[in-house]
């Protein structure tokens, strides 16, 4: 009774409501600048929303057992800092195309400390990922101070940051895609997956029926270091290099996109479909948003506004129903 529940909720997904909007939006854009519906502009903000989309990825995951993961701006940063430092100082060729593995082991390790803390020591997941990147910032500043740490992304992060098909089709675009169909599969046909939305849905029940609901929790926060590292260094290799706060213009997105795509906040019901429509949506209205100057600061507020109002609206169609 309760994973037909879930799927039955999951039905009414704003998905078709969203892809309505981004066509609206894309119209509108197309009318301000001429070159938006060119293919190379097109594929560039889908280059853009392939960054988002892996971060958004993480923060739902994290969201569906209904906690929330602020540790994404330094585990992003630092995991890419790591594998580009490994890159940059290994002399052996083969030792500098491993250190994507640095980068998401990087990843693992934060995740397991988050969800250490958030399910066995049982702080709020606010609180304690907060900390965790504030720890993480700490962790940098100590280790290079205000200077830039030598970096230097290897031939495989460069290739999937910044290469390109045909010098046309970014190669960062058709690894989302395929990491966005076995995310997918996860979630529908894993235990995993139907463990994440049960936990979310009622952490109590889901215990009293035998789920290791503290494992679930772990194994959730784990999903999301990978995330965001996997996006820390596609970012590196399409800048070049990694730096100190790459990934804070990523959290309010990235939460945002979540929440438009009509992901509940309190965790057990949501789509990675409509996460993706709301990674579309948000890089479309960054987008416009660039086109007409606005300053990053206005973004920020843009975001927050958006999520405040998803929020509000989702909350009011749920009373409706309710009632």
């Amino acid at each position: 009774m309760k994973t037909a529940f879930v799927v039955e909720d999951q039905s009414r997904s704003p998905t078709r409501l969203l892809l309505a909007v981004l066509v609206t939006l894309i119209a509108i854009a197309g009318l301000m600048h001429s070159e938006f519906f060119s293919p190379r502009y097109l594929l560039l903000q889908f280059q853009s929303g392939a960054l988002l989309g892996l971060v958004a990825a993480g923060a739902m995951l994290v969201i569906l057992t209904g906690n929330i993961d602020l540790s994404v701006p330094w585990t992003l940063s630092i995991s890419a800092i790591v594998s580009t430092a490994f890159s940059h100082a290994s002399s052996a060729s083969i030792l500098t195309e491993l250190s994507p593995i640095a980068g998401v082991a990087t990843g693992i390790v934060i995740g397991v400390l988050n969800g250490l803390g958030v399910a066995y020591l049982r702080i709020p997941s606010l609180i304690w990922t907060l900390a965790v990147n504030a720890m993480l910032l700490g962790a940098v500043a100590l280790y290079a101070g205000n200077s830039i740490v030598a970096s230097e992304p290897s031939r495989l992060m460069s290739l999937l940051g910044s290469g390109r098909i045909f010098d046309l089709v970014p190669i960062s675009v058709l690894f989302w895609i395929a990491f966005s169909v076995g995310l997918t599969w996860l979630l529908r046909s894993t235990v995993m997956g139907r463990q994440i939305l049960l936990v979310g849905s009622s952490e109590r029940a889901a215990f009293l029926s035998g789920i290791d609901t503290r494992r679930v929790v772990v194994g959730a926060f784990v999903l999301a270091g990978v995330c965001n590292s996997l996006a820390g260094m596609l970012l590196a290799g399409y800048a070049g290099q990694a730096y100190q706060r790459m990934g804070d213009p990523y959290l309010l997105p990235g939460i945002a996109a979540v929440v438009v795509g009509g992901t509940s906040i309190l965790g057990g019901k949501g789509t990675y479909g409509g996460t993706v429509a709301g990674v579309l949506l948000i890089t479309i209205i960054s987008s416009i948003l660039s086109l007409m100057h606005v300053p990053e600061a206005i973004k920020q507020i843009c975001y927050g506004l958006l999520i405040v109002c998803m929020v509000a609206l989702y909350s009011f169609r749920s009373s409706l129903s309710q009632s």
